[in-house]
């Protein structure tokens, strides 16, 4: 998805020797690249999840950066980082957006558009 001349692509992965289904705890892996289109720098200041289970349950995450960084984007560049969460449930949702600032100091929001997080062969 391409917006302010953002691209947010999502690469998800189950990761099975790190869950146990029997105490509710499905571990999931994201690799996230973010792509500047535009014609300059750009910088993520801060990210902000909504993550929701099969049960509908809503977590909310929100902080400065990602991964404990904020990356400058020039034109063209991009900036890939994996992190992680934890549901109760096998399958479920991410989506967000970060905030970012351009070399005006306009600050705008680079949506995440959702994605899901399943383990291998739920869904048919």
């Amino acid at each position: 998805m391409t917006v302010s001349n953002i691209t947010v692509e999502v690469k998800t992965q189950y990761l099975a020797a790190q869950s146990n289904p029997d105490a509710g705890q499905y571990v999931f892996s994201y690799t996230i690249t973010i792509t500047n289109e535009s014609s300059q720098l750009v910088q993520l200041l801060a990210r902000e999840w909504r993550i929701t289970d099969a049960d509908s349950k809503i977590t909310r995450v929100a902080g400065d950066g990602v991964v404990g960084q904020q990356p400058k984007l020039a034109a063209g560049e991009s900036f890939s980082y994996t992190s992680g969460t934890v549901l109760a449930t096998p399958i479920g949702t991410m989506e967000g957006h970060y905030l970012m600032i351009d070399e005006q100091g306009s600050q705008f929001k680079a949506p995440i558009p959702s994605f899901r997080l399943a383990i291998p062969n739920i869904i048919h």
